[in-house]
C-alpha cells in the first residue's frame, strides 16, 4: 500500500497487488464495516466514491468490486451510479462484482432488469430462505433460513438475462442473484453488519471460492512497504519534521518514519492549550523514556487561545487550529533551516481512514466533496497555502490496524491502548468559547476524576474512549445548604470496533454515583453530571 501526496491511494503487490477489492461508495452507513470484514479476512480492501471516473477504477486492477449500498432510489434521475465503460472493463478483465443492496438493484438496472418500488419494505432483521447451491450459498445451505440485516424499500422484479435467484427473503423478495458466466453476483440484505449471522461466512466465500483470492495481506508487508514509500518521497538529504500528539496515531507514523529515515526526522509536540489534565509532562515522559524519540516542546498555548478567543462555531474553531499548527510548524521548521543550512521539506501527520471516510462525500448528495460530517484537522482543517509537503502513512489504516502495525514497531503497549484524542483537543469538548471564564480548567478536572476512576475499577481497555465535555451550560443546584448557580459536566464513554459507528458503554450504577459525586464536590464551578448516552450514529464521537 501507498500513498501519494496528495492523498491517492496505490496498492503495491506486496500489499495486496492482484488481491485488491475495491469498494465502491454509494452512501451507505456501512460502507466502511465492508472495507473492515474483508481486511480482517486478510485481504487489502479500499473504498473510493461510487462515481469516481474509469480511470481511477483501472488504475487500481482491483480483482473483485463490490457496489455498496446507500439511501437513494435507482429510479430518480440523480442517482449516483458507476461510469461508463465500468460494465465493460470487468467483463473484459474478468473482475468480479457484487452488489449490496443499493448495490444490487443498480447492476439489475444496468444490465436491463427492472427494479421496482417493494410491496412490502424491508428493514431491519429478516429471515431469508436459501433456495438453491451456488457461488454464495453451500449445499448444506439449500432449504435453510439466515437472519439478515435489511435495509431496502426498492426491490428487483424482473433479472437481466443470465441472473438467477438464489435467495428470497421469507416474503417473497429476491434476496441473493448471481450470473456466474459474466462473474455478477447480488445480495440485497448487507452480510457486512454483525446481525447478519452468517454474513462473513458468505463473504468468505465470495472473496476465495468464487474470487479466487488470497489471504495475503499483512501488517508486516504495511510496513516495509511504507518504509519504501517514505524512502521514495524524502531524498537522501531530505529532514522531515513530524507533529506529535501523544496519541497512537502520531506516535506510530513518528516511530514509521524514524524507523525508515533516522535522526533526520525532527519531532514537535505543541502544547497549544487544549491538552488535558497534566498531558504535557506525561507525553513528554513517555516520548523520552520508553520511545526514545527526538521530541522538541513548544508551548503555543498564548498563540492558540488568543486565536480561539470569542470563537464560537465548531468548523471555525477546528480550522484555526489546523492553521495556527501549520503556523508553529513552519516557525519550528525555520528554526531547523538555521540549524541545518537545510529547510525541511515534509510534515508527517497520523491521518487514518475514518478521518479521510468522514472527511469525504456521499455520492448523490449533489456536492463535489461528501457532505463533511466534520473537519478533521488532519484532513480538512489545513490552510492550502502550506508549505510543507504532507507524508501520511497511515491514512489507510483503522485504529486497530495502526495498534498493531505499532506493537510491530514495539511501540509499548501501554502507549497503544492509549484511548483516543481528538487532534483539536479540548476545544471540541468545549461547547462554544474555549476562552470563556475557566471553562478549560473545570472541565480537565473533571476529566481527569472520569478517566482515573474508569482506569481504577479495571474498566479502561473495555472502552474505545472516555472523556468529560464541558456544555457551557449553567444549571441551578444546592450544595452545602446554599443555592448555586454553577456548570453542568457530560460524561460520555463509548465502545467500538474502529470508530466508525460506537455504542455507549453501560457503567454500573454505583460507579456513576461515586464519579458523580467525586466531581460534584471536588470541582467547585460544577453542581450537575450527566451521561451521554448516544450511539454512532446518530451522534459523533466527540460533541463538536
Amino acid at each position: 500500500m501507498a500513498l501519494t501526496n496528495g492523498g491517492a491511494a496505490t496498492p503495491a503487490p506486496a500489499s495486496g497487488g492482484s488481491n485488491l477489492v475495491l469498494i465502491l461508495d454509494y452512501g451507505s452507513q456501512y460502507t466502511h464495516l465492508i472495507t473492515r470484514r474483508i481486511r480482517q479476512l486478510s485481504v487489502l480492501s479500499l473504498c473510493i466514491s461510487g462515481t469516481a471516473p474509469l480511470s481511477a477504477i483501472t488504475a487500481l486492477s482491483p480483482k473483485a468490486v463490490i457496489l455498496s449500498g446507500g439511501p437513494h432510489s435507482v429510479h430518480l434521475p440523480s442517482a449516483p451510479s458507476f461510469p461508463d465503460g465500468f460494465l465493460s472493463y470487468v467483463q473484459e478483465n474478468g473482475v468480479h462484482v457484487l452488489g449490496i443492496c443499493y448495490g444490487m438493484q443498480l447492476l439489475v438496472q444496468k444490465l436491463g432488469g427492472v427494479v421496482d418500488v417493494g410491496e412490502k419494505q424491508e428493514y431491519g432483521k429478516m429471515e431469508i430462505e436459501v433456495q438453491k447451491e451456488s457461488a454464495l450459498y453451500a449445499a448444506d445451505e439449500v432449504g435453510g433460513h439466515q437472519t439478515v440485516w435489511m435495509s431496502h424499500g426498492d426491490e428487483a422484479v424482473k433479472l437481466p438475462p443470465g441472473f438467477e435467484v438464489v435467495a428470497r427473503s421469507t416474503q417473497g423478495a429476491v434476496a441473493g442473484i448471481e450470473d456466474r458466466k459474466r462473474h455478477f453476483y447480488g445480495l440485497q440484505y448487507h452480510p457486512e453488519v454483525t446481525h447478519s449471522t452468517k454474513g462473513m461466512e458468505t463473504l468468505h466465500r465470495f472473496l476465495f471460492d468464487v474470487c479466487g483470492l488470497s489471504a495475503d495481506w499483512k501488517m508486516q508487508d504495511v510496513l516495509e512497504e511504507e518504509i519504501k514509500t517514505i524512502h521514495s518521497m524524502v531524498g537522501p538529504n531530505d529532514h522531515v519534521i513530524c507533529a506529535l500528539s501523544g496519541g497512537v496515531d502520531s506516535t506510530v507514523a513518528a516511530t514509521l518514519v524514524h524507523k525508515a529515515i533516522g535522526d533526520r526526522l525532527h519531532c514537535v509536540f505543541v502544547d497549544n492549550g487544549l491538552l488535558r489534565y497534566k498531558e504535557r509532562e506525561r507525553v513528554m515522559s513517555t516520548f523520552e523514556s520508553d520511545l526514545h524519540l527526538p521530541v522538541t516542546c513548544i508551548d503555543a498555548s498564548e498563540q492558540f487561545l488568543t486565536a480561539l478567543k470569542d470563537k464560537e462555531d465548531p468548523e471555525m474553531k477546528r480550522k484555526i487550529i489546523g492553521r495556527e499548527f501549520i503556523a508553529v510548524f513552519d516557525d519550528f521548521a525555520r528554526n531547523l533551516e538555521k540549524q541545518l543550512g537545510k529547510r525541511p521539506e515534509f510534515l508527517v501527520q497520523g491521518t487514518l481512514y475514518p478521518d479521510v471516510i468522514e472527511s469525504c462525500p456521499p455520492p448523490g448528495s449533489g456536492r463535489t466533496h461528501s457532505h463533511t460530517i466534520k473537519s478533521h484537522h488532519n484532513v480538512g482543517g489545513l490552510p492550502k497555502d502550506m508549505k510543507l509537503k504532507l507524508i501520511e502513512p497511515l491514512k489507510l489504516l483503522f485504529k486497530d490496524e495502526v495498534r498493531k502495525l505499532g506493537s510491530i514497531l514495539n511501540v509499548p503497549e501501554s502507549f497503544l491502548k492509549r484511548h483516543p484524542f481528538p487532534g483539536p483537543g479540548l476545544a471540541v469538548r468545549v461547547i462554544g468559547d474555549v476562552t470563556k471564564g475557566d471553562a478549560l480548567d473545570t472541565l480537565r478536572q473533571a476529566d481527569e476524576i472520569f478517566v482515573q476512576a474508569i482506569k481504577d475499577a479495571g474498566l479502561y481497555d473495555e472502552i474505545w474512549q472516555a472523556f468529560a465535555v464541558f456544555p457551557s451550560v449553567a444549571s441551578i443546584g444546592v450544595q452545602g445548604d446554599q443555592r448555586t448557580h454553577a456548570y453542568v459536566v457530560a460524561l460520555r464513554a463509548i465502545t467500538s470496533e474502529d470508530g466508525m459507528t460506537a455504542d455507549w458503554y453501560y457503567f454500573d450504577h454505583k460507579f456513576l454515583i461515586a464519579v458523580s459525586n467525586k466531581i460534584t464536590n471536588s470541582v467547585k464551578a460544577v453542581n450537575r453530571v450527566v451521561l451521554d448516552i448516544t450511539s454512532k450514529p446518530p451522534a459523533t464521537v466527540e460533541w463538536e
